[in-house]
């Protein structure tokens, strides 16, 4: 079974290691580890600002879902059959033909 030991200044000069090299060796260490720290502080930056960018993309959805609702309910009250006739009789001065003013066209 491997023994689990702390890596410490005497263990270092032991196994042939000076303490410049324990310091080097630690100062790596500590710059990897501010590395880390601010590619985590820069990725939860980014997500928050996503984030948000899509709160605002959503927002406008939901105007625009509104805003073609409300132009489909328009479209349908100017195309309406009703509409339609009272604007060819009462603008146009259209009308019905009679049934006597009917041809049929044969094929």
């Amino acid at each position: 079974m491997a023994k689990n030991r702390m890596v410490t200044a005497t263990t270092a000069e032991r196994d042939g290691h000076g303490p410049a090299e324990l310091l080097w060796f630690n100062a790596g260490l500590l710059a990897l580890i501010l590395l880390s720290t601010f590619v985590v502080i820069h990725s939860t930056h980014a997500c928050r600002a996503l984030y948000a960018q899509l709160q605002v993309l959503e927002s406008s959805q939901w105007y625009l879902h509104e805003d073609y609702g409300r132009l489909l309910l328009e479209q349908s009250t100017w195309a309406s059959h009703r509409r339609v006739e009272k604007v060819a009789h009462a603008d146009l001065g259209m009308q019905a033909p009679e049934l006597a003013q009917l041809k049929v066209v044969p094929q």
